[in-house]
């Protein structure tokens, strides 16, 4: 099983993949395996260049068959965030131009928002989607919900969309691929870009990163892959419209050059987001992670035994006194959220992480809503879950 490769896991009881995933021996192996033989072939040699290309290559095929895009569509980042900001930053949005931003998204991802709002003098509106009529605990529901809101909010000088696949503090899935065909019906014609940091390796992602524009994701999360490297998916017409903008030499057609005679040297298709040097050896890692996740199951099996997990602690935790579940349902996926009645507890989220992690038992508290967060994962079972409501119920007990 994966989770008795993952070293990280030993002596704790671990719910944070949504923060970061343990990485795998196998992972770690590979990794350093990669790194020698770069060594041993040359940092900067003749020898060592078809090792990095075939690297290169390999981890982008794979990250795009993962994604449903064929590998031109795929860019190597280092993280989500890089991977959502740099072709924002690219796209033709001009001043007077709307940003219709859920009010979910991380706060990296607002933040970029915001300060291309400020350059570019748009406009920057909110689409609500964290208390939406009904549609919390029926997918359904939520999908008709999110439709309907997006129809409302939408201008007609809308030329972004900003929406997260699985919500990271709620734990909603949202309709992507339904949003992608209603932007397109659009008379506006809005781009989509979508933060899948909580996707990639824990739900299949492929009809989601095929729709949307910027579809961004990374390796250290759900699929237990070491940090520093993700990727993003984009579409045809991101590849038509959009500029690079923080460029470096893998940018370029012909990275030994750059002439004033050559107004637009860059590549075609996605590496124009690519920047410059980066770790190859952690391609290695991910690419070994992610056979791991694999021999685990298909994304889709996956998912419904982290689902199982989940709907089982948030029941859990549903029957105890002073807790209270973010959704009215079962998540439909690994992100379980919830909040401390504060009528019956003084106990602040915080102090509760702070507690729970002198017994090696680790979740995060989040700040937008207050609540804690708890995430299955297939490394998860039954034994984690009781540990964990056992000691949540027993820290309220002594903290009445």
């Amino acid at each position: 099983m994966l989770r008795d490769l993952c070293p990280a896991l030993s002596g704790k009881t671990y719910f944070n993949y949504g923060g970061q995933g343990p990485l795998p021996d196998p992972s770690l192996d590979a990794i350093t395996t990669s790194w020698k033989r770069i060594q041993e072939l040359g940092p900067f040699t003749t020898d060592v260049w078809p090792y990095v290309s075939a690297e290169v290559n390999s981890t982008r095929s794979l990250l795009a068959r993962i994604c449903g895009v064929p590998p031109h569509r795929l860019a190597l980042s280092e993280n989500v965030t890089s991977g959502c900001v740099l072709p924002l930053w690219g796209l033709p949005i001009h001043e007077g131009d709307h940003i219709l931003i859920s009010d979910c998204e991380h706060p990296g991802v607002v933040a970029a928002c915001l300060e291309l709002a400020r350059r570019q003098r748009l406009t920057v509106n909110c689409l609500p989607v964290r208390q939406l009529r009904g549609g919390r605990n029926d997918q359904a529901e939520t999908d008709a919900a999110v439709l309907e809101a997006l129809e409302q909010y939408l201008t007609p000088q809308t030329r972004l969309v900003v929406l997260s696949h699985l919500l990271w503090n709620t734990g909603q899935r949202m309709p992507i691929a339904a949003v992608a065909d209603q932007l397109q019906q659009h008379p506006g014609q809005a781009f989509l870009l979508v933060d899948a940091a909580q996707s990639m390796g824990q739900i299949p992602v492929d009809e989601a990163a095929a729709a949307a524009d910027i579809y961004a994701f990374t390796g250290h999360k759900w699929a237990c892959g070491p940090e520093g490297l993700g990727g993003v998916a984009l579409s045809e017409r991101v590849l038509e419209e959009s500029n690079p903008t923080l460029i470096g030499w893998r940018s370029l057609r012909d990275e030994t050059r750059a002439s004033l005679d050559d107004p637009h040297p860059f590549h075609a298709d996605s590496r124009r987001f690519e920047v410059a040097t980066s770790c190859v050896p952690l391609m290695a890692g991910l690419r070994c992670s992610l056979n791991l996740l694999e021999q685990e199951g298909r994304a889709g099996q996956r998912l419904e035994r982290i689902r199982l997990l989940s709907e089982q602690l948030w029941q859990q935790l549903s029957d105890v006194p002073g807790v209270i579940p973010l959704l009215d349902g079962p998540p439909v996926a690994g992100l379980v959220s919830f909040q401390l009645d504060t009528t019956s507890t003084t106990l602040k989220p915080s102090q509760m992480v702070k507690r729970l992690g002198d017994q090696r038992i680790w979740i995060r508290d989040l700040a937008d809503p207050s609540c804690l967060r708890a995430c299955t994962h297939v490394c998860s079972n039954d034994n984690d879950l009781r540990q964990l409501v056992a000691a949540i119920q027993h820290a309220l007990v002594t903290h009445a």
